[in-house]
């Protein structure tokens, strides 16, 4: 059975026809990219049953990411997801040539939903205040934002809210790379290699994201089919190769280190204790109230 999307759902949305779109190949590619996607999803579950269940919140996070990735490539696939916007340069190019270019929204959507969770697991894994972790995460969403809004905009105010775009990056890149290194440091030599190369290797990969907006959504240089091929090839680096790495380097750290620790239902709550007992009224079972007020209370995370 062959690929049927862009006869299913064909380049036209609200009676508008699109005139740069995308062909079969695009969306091949992204059939393929939607599979990789689901299996890291699966692959990720999977893993985590490798893990005692209070362990497993980095293996939470990283599956629900790759399950809205999953969503916004079947999206692509399929054709669905998008609107024709006027392009600022019409091209001579017969791949580019026409007067709209598809705008897939579709694309940014899983953008502001994932972006920010990938700096949330990032920082968490360092113990980075929260403050710092939502100033970083709504910059991370401001990126995915800014870059809807400029593909929407057919002028050459586009490139305003291109240099936002890129001015949240900067901010993002100070607060998920170099801020965080102090704090990773003082929970061990391995949490601050782990977070080096990782916060680094993500914010350049986010670095990726403009050059490729510029030369398709932008600047209507390169043909849809390629544009596909680059968003798709920097979504995998993004998340299943990171992903993998990331919790190839963290398998070994305890995250009580890092306070991210679950607790279970085995776990007694926060002044209780973990085995209750019947005792007469009045009776202390050989303790004081006074000595057991004196007592700290337990803690869980």
């Amino acid at each position: 059975m062959g690929n049927d999307a862009l006869q299913t759902n064909p380049f036209v949305v609200n009676g508008k026809t699109v005139a740069v779109h995308i062909t079969t190949r695009g969306s091949d590619w992204y059939w393929a990219v939607m599979a990789l996607m689901a299996l890291t999803m699966l692959g990720i579950l999977a893993a985590s049953v490798l893990k005692p269940p209070r362990n497993r919140l980095l293996f939470y996070i990283f599956a629900l990411i790759t399950f809205v990735a999953t969503i916004e490539s079947f999206s692509i696939a399929s054709n669905l997801g998008w609107t024709p916007i006027n392009v600022e340069w019409r091209r001579t190019d017969p791949k580019v040539v026409g007067i709209n270019r598809q705008i897939w929204y579709v694309r940014y959507i899983g953008w502001f939903l994932t972006w920010p969770l990938i700096t949330t697991t990032i920082l968490l894994t360092t113990r980075t205040p929260t403050l710092y972790i939502l100033w970083t995460d709504f910059f991370a969403a401001a990126m995915a934002v800014l870059a809807l809004v400029g593909a929407l905009v057919s002028s050459d105010y586009k490139w305003g809210y291109y240099a936002f775009w890129i001015f949240c990056w900067l901010l993002v890149g100070y607060h998920l790379v170099l801020l965080p290194r102090a704090y990773a440091g003082s929970l061990g030599v391995d949490v601050l290699r782990a977070h080096t190369f990782i916060s680094a290797w993500v914010w350049f990969l986010f670095g990726l994201y403009p050059i490729c907006w510029g030369l398709s959504e932008g600047g209507n240089v390169i043909a849809p089919d390629s544009e596909l091929v680059f968003y798709g090839v920097l979504d995998i680096l993004l998340m299943p190769v990171t992903f993998g790495y990331f919790l190839f380097a963290h398998w070994n750290i305890d995250p009580a280190r890092m306070g991210l620790s679950l607790r279970t239902y085995e776990d007694p709550l926060p002044n209780t204790s973990a085995h209750h007992e019947k005792s007469a009224p009045g009776a202390t079972n050989g303790t004081h109230a006074a000595d057991y007020a004196a007592q700290p209370a337990p803690t869980t995370v």
